[in-house]
């Protein structure tokens, strides 16, 4: 009766959606998979575009698709360039509205940055920039968080409902864990702006309850099913993995985790064990849901010194599959022991690969910053299936979205419907 209730949950939550929407990072399962298998995986300059349309700025985030619109978000105003970055008080942030149907920006809502923000300079931010987190939708509305501006929400016509501040720190490396819903809250990582995790009326945007002590965390949070009335809200911290009650913010149980002084990419999970990537030089560990308290000694299930410091891992058919961002490897790792099967570097050599990957059929699509998407089979052996060139000669940091047969990216200059018209 309980696993019933959570899967309850899950069936409201996917229907309150139109069927195909991709409301969320990583889609409606949270987890790169996709459940359609008529997507495109081969695109160039002049093959499989439905549709582009030019940003009024750069950014990072991901698109999300929702009762026929595309959300994105991005920045302008400061930052456009390393050598003459401007005034900081010129930055704004920027919600947008697509039509789905042919790219047409329906609504775009600038939000100036309240107060000095992390300059634009050094080796981190540049790479990514002040709009990086990916918006939610639950159909109805759209929420967007953008950083020391805020949480935002908005009907689907652009209307503003409410606004909620979380803090205004600020860190060298900016700011990137996208929002997620649960019932009627909207769950936010403000680990950046006040160590803080929230968790904000969907309706209101009043604070239900808050945890402090997120240090370091630039990962959206999960929600784990482990058997009980509620799934487990799980967020990975610099050295340690952490659940909640997802009503309540009531600490469950905590985990030793990777010690990385950054934990940038999301968890994935499957029958009830969670994976986590981290750590510059790579790690990767599996840990059991559920438990009390300290659980370290008794629900580890496996560790790896091989792993991804941004982009998030798929699970598929008994398998993990990632790519390890600075060096530019893919990996299949045994998901119940953590068994390397297969370690593959991809030539030509990317600058980074800071997308999570997504899994159509038994095909992944991993894209890059600046090489375009390689196409590589989801198996035990390495096959590399295609590499698609890039669309544009800007960076590709956003993760792939997938609606009804059509597949959408987005580089800092555009936004790409692949696929039919």
């Amino acid at each position: 009766m309980k696993n019933r209730s959570f899967l309850s949950f899950l069936f409201l939550a996917v229907s309150a959606a139109s069927a195909g929407d991709w409301p969320r990072f990583r889609g409606p399962s949270a987890d790169g998979r996709v459940t359609e298998t008529q997507v495109p995986l081969r695109w160039s300059a002049t093959e499989n575009i439905a549709w582009k349309t030019d940003l009024p700025g750069p950014g990072s985030s991901s698109p999300i698709v929702s009762a026929g619109r595309v959300f994105v978000t991005c920045w302008s105003g400061y930052g456009l360039n390393r050598e003459q970055p401007g005034e900081m008080t010129a930055l704004k942030r920027h919600a947008l509205c697509l039509d789905r149907r042919d790219g047409r920006i329906l609504w775009n809502i600038p939000v100036p940055d309240p107060a000095p923000d992390t300059p634009y300079q050094g080796p981190y931010l540049p790479q990514h920039g002040y709009a990086s987190s990916t918006p939610v939708s639950d159909g109805t509305n759209v929420f967007f968080f953008l950083g020391k501006s805020g949480v935002f929400a908005f009907t689907r016509d652009g209307k503003k409902l409410w606004q909620a501040n979380v803090g205004t720190n600020h860190h060298d490396w900016g700011t990137g864990a996208s929002p997620i819903l649960y019932k009627d809250l909207v769950i936010v990582n403000a680990a950046m702006e006040s160590d803080t995790l929230f968790a904000l009326r969907k309706n209101t945007g009043q604070v239900v309850w808050k945890v402090s002590g997120l240090a370091r965390a630039w990962n959206t949070p999960a929600l784990v099913n482990a058997g009980g009335a509620e799934p487990e809200l799980v967020v990975a911290l610099q050295g340690r993995l952490r659940a909640f009650n997802p009503s309540t913010g009531q600490e469950l149980w905590n985990c030793r985790a990777i010690a990385a002084a950054e934990l940038c990419p999301s968890i994935v999970a499957h029958q009830g064990v969670i994976y986590l990537l981290g750590h510059p030089a790579g790690q990767a560990m599996a840990v059991r849901a559920g438990g009390h308290g300290d659980v370290t000694t008794t629900h580890v299930v496996w560790r790896l010194n091989k792993g991804s410091n941004v982009s998030s891992p798929v699970y598929h058919d008994g398998h993990l599959y990632f790519a390890n961002d600075s060096r530019a490897v893919l990996y299949c790792v045994k998901a119940a022991s953590g068994e390397v099967v297969w370690e593959q570097p991809l030539q030509p050599k990317p600058d980074k690969i800071y997308a999570s990957p997504v899994l159509v059929g038994n095909q992944l699509c991993f894209v890059t910053r600046n090489r375009g998407a390689f196409i590589v089979a989801a198996q035990p052996e390495f096959k590399l299936l295609a590499n698609n060139p890039p669309l544009d000669a800007s960076a590709f940091n956003g993760s792939p979205a997938v609606s009804d047969g059509q597949m959408f990216l987005r580089s800092e200059r555009a936004v790409y419907c692949l696929g039919k018209k």
